[in-house]
């Protein structure tokens, strides 16, 4: 009887204690990985010089009744800008070739000559910009003026190095030459230029 009562009173003990089963120290807490923060895009670097070509279409027109004429006409380009983060803002020169007959005359645009400066918006791998600075340009037999021009273009860089783009100006010249009349002008050209 005493047996049976020990054996049960070791049994009824054993079941009040607390199960214990693995390491008795406090289980650590796994640490927590946080997930990586996004990562922005980043837009290229548009700082540096630029040299390339240029080829499109002039119109031209003056104030003489008649007397305009259209044409192919193309040159060369080069500048430097600077890219202050979104905005981008540089200087160029233009040399562009021509042969563009005005109607009415025996006189044709031979060659034009900008000056410009421009600022742009960077939008991805692209920059929309405005521009406008001097321009001049001479003829074959009336002689040459100086005048102004704006506008504006679009430019893509599809690598590092390699810009393509698109570009329209306005061009007014007064007192033109001998001729002594007013001419305007509109080119739309498209243009590849390498960036250094």
């Amino acid at each position: 009887m005493f047996k049976t009562t020990t054996a049960i009173a070791t049994v009824a003990a054993f079941a009040a204690m607390p199960a214990l089963a693995g390491n008795v120290s406090e289980p650590t807490s796994e640490p927590v990985i946080a997930a990586p923060a996004p990562i922005a895009p980043s837009t290229p670097n548009w700082t540096g010089f630029y040299t390339g070509g240029q080829l499109g279409w002039a119109w031209v027109d003056t104030d003489i009744a008649g007397v305009d004429g259209d044409d192919v006409i193309g040159g060369l380009v080069a500048g430097y800008d600077y890219d202050f983060g979104n905005w981008v803002l540089g200087g160029g020169l233009d040399y562009d070739f021509a042969d563009i007959g005005l109607s009415g005359t025996n006189a044709s645009v031979e060659e034009m000559f900008r000056a410009k400066l421009r600022g742009g918006y960077k939008i991805g791998r692209g920059l929309v910009y405005g521009t406008g600075g001097y321009a001049w340009a001479d003829t074959d037999n009336i002689g040459d003026g100086d005048g102004w021009f704006v506008g504006g273009g679009y430019e893509h860089l599809v690598t590092e190095n390699i810009s393509v783009g698109g570009e329209v100006l306005y061009h007014e010249f007064d007192n033109f030459g001998n001729a002594n009349t007013d001419v305007d002008a509109t080119t739309a050209q498209v243009r590849v230029t390498y960036r250094f």
